[in-house]
């Protein structure tokens, strides 16, 4: 299992706006390769916005871009993240191709917890501590679960379109803990820098067209 900085053991590593789903023949269109099962279940970041999983951004899911530049961002819990530019054409398809590397992780303790996850969707993203470890889906069901240290953990789940759903854990030693959560759709925009991104991290929308010079009679 990988380790991560708080949660010391991990599985794996998960909707877009309006704007990145429209299809025409304007939008430029990102594909995503990755070779392993650590890159397909890593989490995927456009413009700091979270747009899902690695492996399920295609077909009607696949991420559909305005022309222009556009911040790429891939995140694993144990693993640096993977950050590209990529500049689109209008209809231009490109292929990001994504590998990970490996973060330096700390030992070990002796003894830990075990969260396991109940959440609808299971698509939604999972951090602990503030750090992404993957999508709902990979902590849920026979065997399967997060390592986490004993001691109190904060987790989120979050995903665009829904409310975020925050709780606070503080299991002991060799403890089994299951999270259980339906998250409930938003009206507006979710208001999460995990899953929106800081300012900085957007790209930054263009200039209004100049205005035009007076009419003179």
């Amino acid at each position: 299992m990988r380790i991560g900085a708080c949660v010391l053991s991990v599985i794996t590593a998960v909707v877009l706006t309006p704007a990145l789903y429209a299809g025409n023949d304007v939008m430029g269109e990102i594909e995503f390769d990755g070779k392993s099962k650590v890159e397909k279940t890593s989490g995927v970041w456009v413009d700091g916005q979270y747009v899902g999983y690695l492996k399920e951004l295609k077909g009607s899911k696949k991420v559909l871009l305005l022309p222009g530049e556009h911040v790429i961002t891939v995140r694993q819990g144990g693993y640096h993240d993977f950050v590209q530019r990529v500049q689109l054409r209008p209809g231009e398809k490109k292929t990001v191709r994504v590998e990970m590397q490996k973060a330096p992780t700390g030992a070990m303790p002796s003894v830990t917890a075990t969260v396991k996850l109940a959440v609808l969707p299971t698509r939604a993203a999972v951090f602990i501590d503030g750090q992404f470890m993957g999508h709902a889906a990979e902590f849920q069901g026979l065997g399967r679960g997060v390592l986490v240290a004993p001691g109190l953990h904060t987790i989120k789940i979050a995903l665009p379109g829904y409310q975020t759903f925050t709780t606070q854990i503080s299991p002991t030693a060799n403890q089994k803990v299951e999270v259980k959560t339906n998250l409930l759709k938003s009206n507006g925009i979710t208001e999460d820098p995990l899953i929106n991104g800081a300012a900085e991290d957007r790209t930054p929308a263009p200039p209004p067209e100049p205005a035009p010079p007076p009419q003179t009679q």
